[in-house]
């Protein structure tokens, strides 16, 4: 029963990252059709980049609600990446605190019920009390 409520309220988690995602490829396509970027190309690229990372994370937090391990595996993975990005923006010349605890704390609450969801939908460990190996 914890698996699959931790493992729900995670897959809720990794599908809100996941519109949080596609809302920055709104606003890179606003900014493509502003003429705000500065080589269209690039900028093509990077919204490319950005939809597949959305489409990703969004099928990690569908898999994670029907309870696929590999559902699981992505979201660890995404949350480890979006803490690295997180340490960037807490770092360097423009560091952003504010914009790095936004990141950081979903991030780490997501993780933790991820682990919590793996921990609980592991298969029961046999004592091997006799030291039989």
């Amino acid at each position: 029963m914890l698996a699959r409520t931790t493992g729900r309220a995670a897959a809720v988690l990794l599908v809100a990252e996941g519109l949080g995602i596609l809302a920055l490829l709104v606003w890179q396509i606003g900014a493509l059709f502003a003429g705000d970027t500065a080589v269209l190309t690039t900028a093509i690229a990077l919204a490319v980049l950005t939809a597949i990372g959305a489409a990703a994370v969004l099928a990690f937090g569908v898999a994670t609600w029907r309870e696929r391990s590999w559902g699981r595996s992505g979201g660890v993975v995404t949350q480890l990446l979006i803490l690295a990005v997180a340490l960037g923006a807490i770092t360097g010349a423009f560091a952003a605190p504010g914009i790095a605890l936004a990141l950081a704390a979903p991030a780490v609450v997501t993780l933790v019920l991820l682990a919590m969801t793996v921990r609980a939908s592991a298969p029961p460990r046999e004592d091997r009390a006799g030291g039989d190996a």
